[in-house]
């Protein structure tokens, strides 16, 4: 087995072991546990998804066994059943996430993961870190989002997201303030433009395994990631995806 096959399968392992995936695989989680209503979760169940059409959120707060929820389309009121379920522990609000305040989210005092898509009408999400349990936190395509300074006391979160989307580029100034986080294990950063093309504040948290991210910086600034921080997994730090994107580029990487 070659080195390059050694790493892919260590990087997918461990994307998977961050990024995580509410038990089976997605497509066949979705088609066991999506539901039209909330009155057809069975009043028992730990997972369910649910995407707002009308007024089929109505009683999702009464769902108090759930532990995983996927939710879509989710508006203010929609947001304020989620905010009922207080057993709950992994959260995803998938696109198009329209509600215009976060409150309801800080009654969630078991939730471990919180994933966010196009939050575009919130702009400050600093009240996020308030949730006692939360570990990981990924957010994408945050329209409002311009710095990453509300981080800098996030020591509690293991896992950190600041992603773009398919066809929009995240952009922030700087990776500084989350310098030093003692909890971060693992960043990811897809679809993300850093300004100042500064990856070293990541060499300064000292417990981090995994890095997910574009080639959003030159290649030398990966060679002196790499350099301070050998133990840090990351597919840029390997010379086939660069060779593979100059292939692709018909040039040089």
């Amino acid at each position: 087995m070659t080195s390059f096959s050694v790493f892919s399968q260590q990087e997918s392992q461990l994307n998977l072991k961050f990024r995580g995936l509410p038990g089976e695989g997605r497509a066949e989680w979705s088609r066991k546990h999506s539901r039209e209503r909330a009155e057809d979760i069975p009043a028992d169940a730990e997972e369910a998804s649910l995407r707002r059409e009308k007024f089929n959120y109505r009683g999702l707060g009464s769902r108090q066994k759930l532990k995983t929820l996927i939710a879509g389309n989710v508006d203010q009121p929609f947001l304020e059943e989620i905010g009922k379920l207080k057993n709950l522990e992994w959260l995803e609000l998938e696109y198009p996430f329209v509600a215009t305040d976060l409150a309801p989210l800080l009654q969630l005092k078991s939730l471990r993961h919180l994933k966010i898509d196009s939050p575009r009408k919130i702009t400050n999400f600093q009240s996020l870190l308030e949730l006692p349990a939360l570990e990981a936190l990924f957010l994408e395509n945050a329209k409002h989002l311009a710095d990453l300074e509300w981080l800098r006391s996030a020591h509690h979160l293991s896992v950190i997201g600041i992603e773009g989307g398919m066809w929009t580029r995240q952009r922030v100034p700087s990776l500084q303030p989350i310098a030093g986080l003692r909890g971060l294990q693992a960043f990811f950063g897809t679809s993300l433009r850093v300004a100042d093309k500064d990856l070293m504040p990541l060499a300064a948290c000292p417990k981090l395994e995994f890095i997910g991210i574009a080639a959003t910086v030159p290649r030398s600034e990966f060679e002196r990631l790499h350099a301070a921080r050998p133990d840090i997994i990351c597919s840029w730090f390997r010379s086939e995806p660069w060779d593979e994107m100059a292939r692709l580029r018909g040039g040089s990487a």
